[in-house]
């Protein structure tokens, strides 16, 4: 890898001469004024310019821009809309960004065999919208899937509200075409569940651009329930919610989706959407949805409420009709943008934690709270376990920024000391890869290194992402605080 000090005396000319070649000088971004939108992804807090952006809208085209950065050993990493929240597109020093925001063509629909091929920069709500009205749609669905791209999707392993009962983007993803770190074209999987062979489909997903770039992905679509019903259950405790959660899982109930919010958040989501659904003196609530045949859903419906009712729940709201349901989905996929509202910043995590350690996990992430002194709002995907805790603080008073950092390492390494993960679907990206050896064994950690060098030997693609360079947390956040000088000094 170029050091820093070769990065600025490297000549761009050529370079961006052959980029022009192959995509037209509207394709190639390097006016620093133009670069300042792709400085960071949804991990605001920390931001590096890149030395150029380009805008392929082909395979064709992407493959010969990554021969191009092979040929001059220029990093390179894709960014779609820029929503992740780990830093995974967040650009390295001298990095050339490949930004798949036109390639946005839903290249097949088919239906017969349920199933849709699309290019990285299609939206996820798009494919939904697609084919809806023959009654099917696309399980995966994050919180931000009227903006996020299918391509970072694939990228991240992303989730959502439904990953409970469907789970996340690898288990829809049939086959991809990718760009290799060296410029070639592969195809993987294909277009049937099962193939044979390694499930090099299921290595890419979630490998976060460290092997290449999908530019065409194969998506499995699912025939929309025939029933579909959502409940709203409130608590005066948290470890009332949880207990409801674990008793609905241990009775044999697989919602489509179950998540809970605590007061704060609550409280955060009716400030800004004023839908008036949530009940604000509420401590906690549980959004549970049930689909299914109509006899199914109505069964499981009783048997939620009588287990949420046992569980201590003041009040019960039941939602049939689909603008309903939205409503009360609405509020819960606003909750990140509505901690923007309760302070100048926040800080996400993304832990895991087994359903059972719930209470006592929330109890503890309460104690950092009062020990660090940060009101932390926490909103997650109770049915898996997944927890989003938002950190609020003021980035910018000097310091706070590291003391939250430490915050989040704390929670994560909570996670994993109960049985956890350190991330559930946001990934790892530049932000959580000093906290990979607290999961990992240095045996587990070389063993990946083997795959990415397979894929990635020049370690050109996303560099210094995932895996924990520097080895320690203290020594990370030593280089962030450089890195930032760097940036002023050089911009």
């Amino acid at each position: 890898m170029l050091t820093h000090e070769k990065y600025q005396q490297r000549n761009w000319k050529p370079i961006i001469k052959e980029f022009e070649a192959i995509l037209g000088k509207k394709g190639v971004i390097q006016r620093r004024e133009e670069l300042i939108t792709y400085e960071c992804d949804g991990l605001a807090s920390y931001r590096q310019r890149p030395d150029l952006a380009v805008l392929p809208k082909t395979t064709e085209q992407v493959a010969e821009v990554v021969k191009i950065c092979n040929k001059y050993s220029v990093p390179f990493l894709a960014r779609g809309s820029g929503t992740g929240l780990s830093g995974g597109a967040l650009p390295t020093q001298g990095c050339v960004l490949i930004v798949t925001s036109l390639m946005r063509q839903i290249l097949k629909v088919d239906l017969d065999n349920q199933r849709v091929m699309v290019q990285p920069g299609v939206i996820n709500n798009w494919v939904t919208q697609t084919v809806s009205g023959a009654g099917f749609y696309y399980a995966p669905d994050p919180s931000s899937q009227i903006i996020c791209s299918i391509g970072g999707n694939v990228a991240e392993n992303s989730g959502g509200v439904h990953c409970l009962k469907y789970g996340v983007t690898t288990n829809h993803v049939l086959g991809l075409k990718v760009v290799t770190a060296n410029g070639d074209i592969v195809d993987l999987g294909g277009q049937i569940p099962e193939m044979p062979g390694y499930d090099l489909t299921g290595i890419f997903v979630g490998s976060e651009g460290t092997l290449g770039i999908a530019t065409e992905i194969t998506l499995r679509i699912l025939k929309s329930a025939e029933s579909i019903c959502v409940l709203l259950a409130d608590f005066t405790s948290v470890e009332a919610a949880g207990a409801a959660v674990s008793d609905i899982i241990s009775a044999g109930i697989i919602p489509g989706g179950m998540e809970m919010m605590d007061n704060m958040s609550i409280n955060a989501v009716e400030d800004v959407t004023a839908m008036n659904c949530y009940p604000r003196d509420a401590v906690a609530i549980l959004l549970v949805e049930i689909d299914g045949l109509e006899v199914e859903v109505k069964a499981n419906k009783q048997r939620v409420i009588d287990i949420c009712k046992q569980n201590g729940a003041r009040n019960i709201t039941s939602a049939n009709d689909p603008e309903t349901r939205l409503k009360l989905w609405k509020g819960r996929k606003a909750a990140f943008a509505a901690a923007g509202h309760l302070s100048p910043d926040y800080y996400v995590q993304d832990g895991v934690i087994p359903r059972t350690q719930l209470p006592y996990v929330l109890q503890e992430i309460e104690a950092l709270s009062e020990k660090y002194g940060y009101k932390i709002a926490n909103v997650f995907h109770a049915g898996d376990g997944n927890l989003h805790p938002l950190i609020l603080f003021d980035n910018s008073i000097p310091g706070e920024l590291e003391k939250v950092e430490e915050v989040g390492g704390e929670i994560l390494k909570l996670c994993v000391k109960v049985g956890g993960s350190i991330s559930g679907e946001h990934g790892i990206g530049a932000d959580k890869k000093c906290y990979m050896p607290d999961m990992f064994s240095p045996a587990d950690l070389e063993t990946m290194q083997w795959v990415k060098q397979v894929f990635n030997s020049k370690g050109l693609a996303n560099p210094e992402k995932i895996f924990p360079t520097p080895r320690t947390c203290g020594e990370a956040a030593r280089a962030v605080s450089e890195k930032k000088f760097e940036k002023v000094e050089r911009f």
